[in-house]
């Protein structure tokens, strides 16, 4: 049985998967130099050659540390390594599964929405139980999409 995958795809959410996702992108990739800027502000690095110039070997060593801006900033980008790649993985799946555009543009725009959320609710920080949930609610559009796909499978 041979399956003629343009019965599948429907361009439009193609479309909105790659609006969505080239945002996401963009937004993770603004988290290195934000991390960076953090470094150079707060004095915090990481590696001995980064301190060289900020003086010589014992003045300069002050400045290996650990900075709880910095950190904050790399869990952000640590966290959308974990969530927004798996979502770009399956959601582009998603997008040649036949699926709906509608049903497809709700989790597209929900998870968008809940990982520029959760990247508000970590930066600011915002109170518990903010950012779990906008991180939980990404978590179960994933999952969503993941359900979906299977059950295709299956019926094929």
């Amino acid at each position: 049985m041979v399956v003629d995958l343009r019965e599948f795809i429907d361009i439009e959410v193609i479309f909105v998967f790659i609006k969505c996702i080239v945002i996401l992108v963009v937004k993770m990739m603004l988290m290195s130099p934000l991390t960076a800027f953090y470094r150079m502000k707060n004095k915090a690095f990481a590696n001995p050659e980064d301190v060289s110039a900020h003086g010589k070997e014992d003045s300069a060593k002050k400045y290996l540390r650990s900075d709880p801006d910095v950190e904050r900033i790399r869990r952000i980008h640590l966290n959308d390594l974990e969530n927004i790649i798996p979502f770009g993985i399956i959601g582009l799946i998603y997008s040649i599964s036949g699926v709906s555009y509608s049903t497809a543009w709700w989790h597209y725009h929900i998870f968008l929405g809940a990982r520029i959320f959760h990247t508000i609710a970590y930066f600011i920080p915002l109170p518990q139980p903010c950012r779990g949930l906008s991180w939980g609610v990404g978590y179960f559009v994933t999952f969503s999409m993941v359900y979906k796909l299977f059950t295709v499978s299956l019926a094929m």
